[in-house]
């Protein structure tokens, strides 16, 4: 979209005065930028295609004033030619935003934006929702991606926080072909657990890849494999390695997992913010009142291996959720006791606001059905939201008509938080069972 330029009453009354000679042209002295002072003269000139001591005609002045505006970086522009100075006045945009990576497999950082910077002039680390700037940026991209081997579209999109509506960075996705966590590499796994890792980064494997996450995923998923075998300090280490896997189907990026796996702890105590303790029987006893798992409530959480550091933090959060807490992080510190083989863990937790219900939908269930769901739901708007109260919802309707629904359907829900509003909407639907 082009934005407006405005030549100032200086320019059109030079203009008035010169009208005979319309189609003269002019050496300016100096070519002056006034208003942005975090782009140099030299940036600015090399972006509007201007080069010291040139001849310009009027047009000419307004050509590479459009260049400016076309970048999206700039409100309004104004210029004049005193017969001796030509000066830019620039306003620069309120509303720029810094990069996000999607889906590309690049590096972001100091190195990147140097190398853009390089291309682009004007790219100081950040970019208009729209406009030539941030075209160039995805152009860019598409260089770099083709030196890889990877031929694809970059685009580019305003991206708001989840939850919220105002932009706080632009997005930059490959749009096609689909891009992948390709094969897993195995450093430093011992040989009695190489082929039960190897089953858990082969589930990674085929994942969307997003450039933040990927790596950290790896991690997570074989970190929580050797947390669940008594690894307690088991530490993996995720990058990205060799070249992309490049056909017309997807985009496959390869990792190297290296795995220190340490030694064999028990799970010994837990420790609560309030300073109570939480011990492996308290916890073995509380993994039965965890019958759910988000999303689905026809599965029943199996502990398999006895007590899990997993199982507590399932109990630990479940325990917040049921008061409202939607957003709580919980984050566990272990201490190791060598000596006795053992892990005790104290507990950070982060609440975050408390959520109320919002708003109930109910699909792809008859009328009569959806009338008796409608009228069993028990949480009403404004009330203090627990995701327990779904479980409490199918559970509670015994051997009712309702309840012998529930009994023969797989039963399935989805929430959507609203960070603003801090509110969540309950989707419910029944699926048949095969």
């Amino acid at each position: 979209m082009k934005r407006a330029f405005f030549p100032s009453l200086a320019a059109v009354g030079l203009l008035v005065f010169i009208l005979p000679a319309v189609a003269q042209k002019y050496q300016p002295k100096t070519i002056q930028f006034k208003g942005a002072p975090e782009y140099s003269d030299q940036e600015l000139l090399t972006a509007a295609g201007l080069k010291k001591g040139v001849i310009l005609a009027y047009a000419d002045m307004k050509d590479h004033s459009q260049r400016l505006m076309d970048t999206g970086l700039f409100e309004t522009l104004s210029f004049k030619f005193d017969g001796e100075d030509l000066v830019y006045t620039l306003v620069p945009h309120a509303e720029i935003y810094p990069l996000h990576l999607d889906n590309l497999p690049l590096t972001p950082g100091r190195e990147l934006d140097s190398a853009l910077h390089a291309q682009i002039p004007l790219y100081h680390g950040k970019v208009p929702a729209e406009g030539g700037l941030t075209d160039q940026v995805c152009r860019a991209f598409e260089q770099m991606l083709a030196a890889q081997g990877i031929k694809a579209r970059v685009t580019a999109a305003a991206f708001a926080d989840p939850g919220t509506s105002k932009a706080s960075a632009v997005t930059f996705s490959i749009a096609a072909p689909p891009v992948r966590v390709g094969a897993i590499h195995l450093e430093g796994v011992s040989s009695e657990l190489q082929d039960r890792v190897q089953r858990v980064a082969d589930q990674v494997r085929g994942n969307a890849f997003l450039t933040d996450d990927s790596a950290s995923s790896v991690e997570h998923a074989i970190e929580s494999f050797y947390e669940e075998e008594g690894y307690a300090a088991a530490k993996v280490r995720a990058i990205r390695a060799g070249g992309s896997a490049v056909t017309a189907e997807a985009i496959d990026i390869p990792f190297t997992a290296s795995v220190q796996e340490g030694r064999l702890y028990k799970l010994g105590s837990i420790r609560l913010p309030s300073g109570e303790l939480l011990t492996p029987e308290m916890i073995n006893k509380a993994a039965g009142a965890i019958s759910y798992k988000s999303g689905s409530l026809s599965e029943k959480l199996s502990v398999k291996g006895g007590v899990t550091l997993r199982t507590a933090l399932l109990y630990v959060t479940g325990q917040y959720k049921s008061n409202g807490y939607m957003d709580c992080v919980i984050t566990p510190h272990p201490q190791y006791d060598d000596a006795a083989g053992v892990v005790n863990y104290s507990l950070e937790v982060q609440p975050g606001p408390v959520y109320t219900m919002g708003n109930l939908v109910i699909q792809n269930s008859a009328d009569d059905l959806r009338a008796a769901m409608w009228a069993a739901w028990k949480v009403p708007t404004g009330a203090v939201f627990s995701e327990k109260a779904l479980q409490d919802y199918y559970s509670s309707q015994g051997n009712t008509a309702l309840g012998r629904t529930f009994a023969s359907a797989i039963c399935k829900y989805s929430l959507a938080r609203n960070m603003e509003t801090h509110t969540v909407d309950v989707t419910l639907r029944m699926e048949r069972k095969q």
